[in-house]
C-alpha cells in the first residue's frame, strides 16, 4: 500500500472572521443605492421573506448579508433607534 494512504493526514482549517453587522449593513446599503434601489424596502424584504434575491450581488452584497443572521439585522437596527432617536 502506498505510504500517503496509510497515514493520516491533518488540514487545518482558517476560521472565519467574525463579521461585524453594523459594518454589513453599512456596505449592503451603499451597495443597494449604487445600483438605484430603494435599500431600505430591499432590506425589509429580505428580512422579511429571507428571500436573498432582495439585494444585489454588486460588490458582494448578498454573499455578505448571507453571513449574518437575520435577526442579528433587526437587533443591530433597533439597538441604534433606540440608543440614537429614543434616548
Amino acid at each position: 500500500m502506498d505510504s500517503k494512504m496509510s497515514s493520516t493526514q491533518y488540514f487545518k482549517t482558517v476560521p472565519e472572521t467574525k463579521v461585524e453587522v453594523g459594518q454589513v449593513m453599512k456596505e449592503v446599503y451603499k451597495a443597494l443605492s449604487e445600483k438605484g434601489y430603494n435599500p431600505v424596502n430591499q432590506i425589509v424584504g429580505y428580512i422579511m421573506s429571507g428571500d436573498p434575491t432582495y439585494i444585489t450581488s454588486y460588490k458582494n452584497a448578498r454573499s455578505l448579508i448571507m453571513k449574518v443572521e437575520r435577526d442579528e439585522l433587526i437587533e443591530e437596527a433597533l439597538t441604534y433607534y433606540i440608543n440614537n432617536r429614543l434616548r
